[in-house]
């Protein structure tokens, strides 16, 4: 069955967007010849996709917009700490965090240039 192999972030201001996922999450980011486009490596081997931050082709979101594209979800340890570091990183709340019975918790932010990801801390396995 085909699996997701790659994201992509756009940002108005891709420097800001960088430093946002930097601060929030220790990714890193490597600009891809000399297009405006990076290459974002999300960590070593394992589960998880990388992905890539692209200069946005039009206007940014409206803060009060719905969700209309694919939203990309984090898998952490901690939910509090990194949500704590997504604000301080400049991200703002566009769901709080809850539970979600037999998953974990999950909370949805809006990082710098308006773009909508989830941080999710899942349930310990039975």
């Amino acid at each position: 069955m085909p699996r997701p192999v790659h994201f992509e972030i756009h940002a108005s201001d891709p420097a800001r967007a960088q430093a946002f996922y930097e601060s929030t999450f220790g990714w890193k980011f490597q600009r891809f010849g000399d297009m405006d486009y990076w290459s974002i490596i999300t960590g070593d081997q394992g589960d998880g996709i990388n992905g890539g931050l692209t200069l946005r082709q039009g206007p940014e979101p409206a803060p009060d917009a719905p969700v209309n594209a694919s939203t990309v979800t984090i898998a952490v340890d901690d939910i509090d700490a990194y949500t704590a570091a997504a604000e301080r990183a400049g991200g703002t709340v566009a769901l709080p965090k809850h539970d979600v019975p037999g998953v974990g918790k999950l909370a949805y932010y809006k990082d710098t240039e308006g773009n909508l990801f989830g941080i999710i801390q899942p349930e310990p396995r039975a």
